[in-house]
């Protein structure tokens, strides 16, 4: 089952350690800090999932809940450094699925992930076409296939995680070093400026002129990102 998970946490060690176990199960991942962020990004993207930090600055994780609640029936894991039993029943009061303290194993966040998802049918309703889409991209992570405007595109597997990170979230702009975060495991010896030459390389690949690209897009002095919005 792959899921688009939206991760609201304002640690962002913690915020990193998710993704990258999300990633690891084949999911995809959008990551936010703060509560306007995490609702924004809820209305965009649609996700399957959303793992609510309770501590979130501006609007915490309660307020995050309520409001969701209002629009929408997107499950909820709620994560919290508070044992409380109030913030427990408050929590599932307002609508959240399952509810996990702080510290915890990623693996049990990601064993509660996929129960919360069979129970909601979510992710489950989209396995026909589980591919990220976005500017005439399409990254199948089950797969493990890209094809740029209908045209099969073959990635090298670090290739492919920037890709999947990019079409993930059209539009936001990508530094190297979280480009490089997320191809460990694939290419462990890269730098950051290897990450330069995976984006020249898939310039070659899905630009009609690579000097002149229309997708993958530099942000000088910051880094990358895909233009062109989600299909």
């Amino acid at each position: 089952m792959c899921a688009h998970v939206l991760v609201a946490e304002d640690d962002a060690m913690q915020a990193e350690l998710i993704r990258r176990s999300l990633l690891a199960e084949g999911h995809t991942a959008t990551v936010v800090h703060d509560g306007p962020a995490a609702l924004d990004a809820a209305r965009r993207l649609s996700p399957d999932l959303v793992v609510l930090d309770l501590m979130l600055p501006v609007i915490d994780g309660f307020g995050v809940c309520r409001a969701l609640r209002r629009d929408d029936d997107v499950p909820v894991l709620m994560l919290t450094a508070r044992a409380a039993e109030d913030d427990l029943l408050l929590g599932l009061e307002l609508g959240a699925d399952d509810y996990m303290t702080k510290p915890y194993s990623p693996r049990e966040l990601m064993a509660r992930i996929r129960t919360v998802l069979r129970r909601s049918g979510r992710a489950a309703s989209r396995r026909d076409d589980p591919a990220v889409r976005a500017a005439g991209l399409a990254v199948d992570p089950e797969r493990h296939e890209v094809t740029c405007d209908g045209v099969p595109v073959e990635c090298t597997p670090a290739e492919f995680q920037i890709l999947l990170t990019l079409a993930g979230e059209p539009e936001r702009v990508f530094s190297r070093r979280q480009l490089l975060q997320c191809t460990r495991g694939f290419d462990r010896s890269s730098t950051e400026r290897a990450v330069d030459v995976h984006i020249m390389n898939l310039r070659r690949k899905i630009e009609a002129d690579p000097r002149r690209p229309v997708r993958l897009l530099t942000v000088f002095g910051v880094g990358y990102k895909l233009g062109g919005g989600r299909a």
